[in-house]
């Protein structure tokens, strides 16, 4: 009696433990481009500290309402994505594509907001030439804007897997919700150094 009992509870403690979403390749994706933009963004740092003057003086052509703009779209663009996961767990299908749909809008309205800030910026002679500053500004930027469209194929993924039930995986719905949550919080880091840190 005692042993089935263990049984059981063993049983309930091995049903409530939860195990990480998405695939475990792309954490360990999502993990080495952690370290990477890490040690990108330490140099980044360590040369502004080497010439505080200059990264302050470009920095000030930058727009800190448009950056504000991006952060806000992306931020919304990962509420929309994490709604369209809970709901795709619930079996809730048009939610979960309504909010996958709503995830790419925003990431559009980031993406348009962009490059028409690039294109200010370069109309005011703030090209990749200009200074150190704007070189990283380019190369952050561009980089980042590639894993946003990579991104927007990843959410086409998940648009297909949940137009029909019978070909739904939630594995791969939640690997592509890690995917775009990971370039959200690039975009945080890209943002505060930037355009926020002083």
């Amino acid at each position: 009696m005692t042993n089935l009992a263990g049984t059981t509870t063993r049983n309930t403690a091995e049903r409530t433990v939860k195990s990480v979403p998405g695939q475990p390749d792309m954490w360990f994706f999502v993990l080495f481009e952690m370290a990477l933009f890490t040690a990108y963004f330490s140099v980044y740092l360590v040369q502004r500290a080497l010439n505080p003057e200059l990264y302050l003086q470009s920095q000030a052509n930058l727009d800190l309402r448009t950056g504000v703009l991006n952060t806000v779209a992306l931020l919304l663009s990962s509420l929309t994505l994490a709604r369209c996961v809970q709901a795709s767990r619930a079996g809730a299908n048009r939610p979960a594509l309504t909010n996958a749909y709503l995830t790419i809008f925003f990431g559009l309205v980031f993406l348009v907001s962009k490059v028409i800030e690039w294109i200010r910026e370069i109309r005011m002679g703030n090209t990749f030439t200009s200074d150190e500053f704007f070189q990283h500004y380019y190369f952050l930027t561009s980089i980042h804007c590639i894993h946003v469209l990579i991104g927007f194929v990843v959410l086409g993924v998940v648009v297909y897997q949940l137009w029909s039930p019978a070909r739904r995986s939630q594995q791969i719905v939640e690997t592509g919700a890690t995917f775009w949550h990971n370039v959200d919080l690039l975009w945080i880091v890209i943002f505060a150094l930037l355009y926020v840190v002083r």
